[in-house]
């Protein structure tokens, strides 16, 4: 018998581990009720869009906020790159963020499609290109 056990210990009580299944039931209903009530109340839409704009740009400043951090934290990375590879990487963070603003209008065309996807690989390449160099040094 391996240390540590008894030969007569009594059986280990086993404990499941994470929520019940009923918790996630009671929390889709929840959502169902809200979504109802929203759909329901005269003002219903107008309130919801207000609160998914809200949403929209606090999820945009944390995103921000996040940017600022890693630029904080990396800063003496950043300039210790060569100029041109600093302009290469702030110009494909500048073309990425275009493409994303313009995301509604360029899907709404097959040209614009193409193009969309174009920029953003033009922008993740000159992000690669500015890594590949940096590990290379």
């Amino acid at each position: 018998m391996p240390d540590g056990f008894r030969a007569n210990a009594p059986a280990a009580i086993v404990i499941v581990v994470g929520p019940d299944r009923g918790k996630h039931l009671r929390n889709i209903a929840i959502l169902i009720l809200l979504a109802v009530i929203v759909w329901l109340v005269p003002g219903g839409d107008t309130a919801g869009l207000t609160i998914s704009n809200v949403l929209g740009l606090v999820f945009a400043g944390s995103l921000l906020f996040l940017g600022y951090r890693i630029y904080m934290e990396r800063r003496e990375t950043i300039f210790g790159l060569e100029d041109r590879q600093r302009g290469i990487v702030y110009g494909s963070l500048a073309l990425g963020t275009v493409a994303i603003v313009g995301t509604g209008r360029l899907w709404d065309t097959g040209l614009g499609a193409i193009i969309w996807l174009a920029l953003i690989a033009l922008a993740l390449y000159g992000l690669y290109s500015v890594w590949q160099a940096y590990r290379a040094y």
